[in-house]
């Protein structure tokens, strides 16, 4: 009788899917197998925005093998910011953290700390869609240079280092001043020689303390200038949707509003635009068009929990586009639907959005084709 109302105990304290310490997708290394049978080199990972409206999301990058079998991401830490309510209960042992792309993605458990937050740190897609750009054939030399660089920002960070070749001020995160696009964009620009990648400074007004929005880095701008300079480079590039699992009822003890994962807004990171406070589904300009268009051209392949089976599917696009014809494309349909958008036409969109409900072209899902594991 112990021994039944111990097992029964357990089974009522035990994590439902979807939250910090449940399960996870029994078919995880087989998906993650068969996206890595794709020669890429880097993959940058740029996640959707929870709020509503004004969220400009979250940008990281994953580097091949950076890990045994699998990516190393590494992710600016939101809470490095050495503020007193961040000393206790946070990770704040390192400003970049690096991790393995499936518990970046995928996992429920961290291997930081316990203090690492779920849905940031750690099991990004139980809160939010996450978009993978794949680069392939960047030598190896330009990606050790940029895991070394990442290091270099760390270790800045740990002596309280001050006005560095990529900071101006005390080296700890900063949502405007030093976030993740510009620790990633600093990487490229400064470790791999990205001398033409631009990076922005927002400047602070010290009678206000009013930081210049205007003038920082923006994830998703940041984003799309790396999609340019390794279209320059010769690099070839694909994407991976990996969306967002909609029923996590975990609430993050963290925010000031207490909203379940499933209830949180799941939006495009949008560039600093008309848009910028507009909410989830409403992007009309130009900028924020071309960027979700340009991304759904390349797309490969596509990630999602099955509601049901709590396993990942995957599904493949038969006709994924490269930059060029994706950029072309992105941008006739982005200047046209733009246009009508401010003419308030009532028009069918030519173009389609990444993440959008229902954006699927026709797609070949693997599961039924034996391309994953049972």
């Amino acid at each position: 009788m112990a021994l039944v109302a111990l097992v029964c105990a357990s089974n009522a304290m035990a994590a439902d899917f979807g939250s910090p310490g449940g399960p996870e997708p029994a078919n995880l290394d087989a998906v993650s197998e068969l996206l890595r049978e794709d020669p890429y080199a880097l993959e940058l990972l740029i996640s959707f925005g929870t709020s509503k409206g004004g969220s400009a999301g979250h940008l990281a990058l994953g580097i091949r093998d950076g890990v045994p079998g699998d990516d190393r991401v590494y992710s600016a830490n939101f809470y490095a910011d050495r503020s007193p309510k961040h000393e206790n209960g946070f990770y704040t042992d390192d400003l970049m953290l690096g991790i393995a792309k499936q518990e970046y993605l995928f996992k429920t458990r961290s291997s930081l700390a316990d203090s690492a937050s779920f849905g940031l740190d750690f099991g990004e897609i139980y809160k939010r869609s996450v978009i993978g750009v794949r680069v392939y054939g960047v030598p190896s030399e330009e990606q050790n240079a940029i895991a070394a660089y990442f290091e270099r920002i760390n270790d800045d960070y740990r002596r309280a280092a001050s006005d560095t070749e990529y900071h101006a001020g005390e080296i700890k995160y900063d949502y405007m001043r030093l976030n993740c696009a510009k620790t990633i964009a600093s990487a490229f620009h400064f470790g791999a020689g990205y001398s033409d990648l631009e990076i922005t400074s927002a400047k602070v007004f010290t009678r206000r303390r009013v930081v210049a929005a205007a003038k920082a880095n923006i994830p998703a701008e940041t984003a799309i200038k790396l999609v340019k300079a390794w279209h320059q480079r010769g690099y070839a590039m694909d994407v991976v949707l990996y969306q967002k699992y909609g029923g996590s009822t975990y609430v993050d003890p963290h925010d000031d509003e207490p909203i379940a994962f499933k209830d949180l807004p799941n939006r495009f990171p949008s560039v600093l635009s008309r848009d910028f406070r507009s909410d989830e589904g409403e992007y009309q300009d130009f900028d924020n068009l071309f960027a979700m268009y340009l991304l759904n051209n390349m797309r490969k392949y596509s990630v999602r929990v099955d509601e049901q089976s709590k396993r990942l599917q995957v599904e493949k696009s038969r006709h994924p586009m490269a930059y060029r014809e994706a950029a072309a494309l992105a941008e006739r349909d982005a200047r046209s639907d733009s246009r009508n958008f401010r003419l308030l036409s009532r028009f069918l969109p030519r173009g389609k959005k990444i993440g959008e409900a229902g954006d699927n072209a026709p797609r070949d899902n693997f599961p039924d084709t034996g391309k994953t594991a049972p």
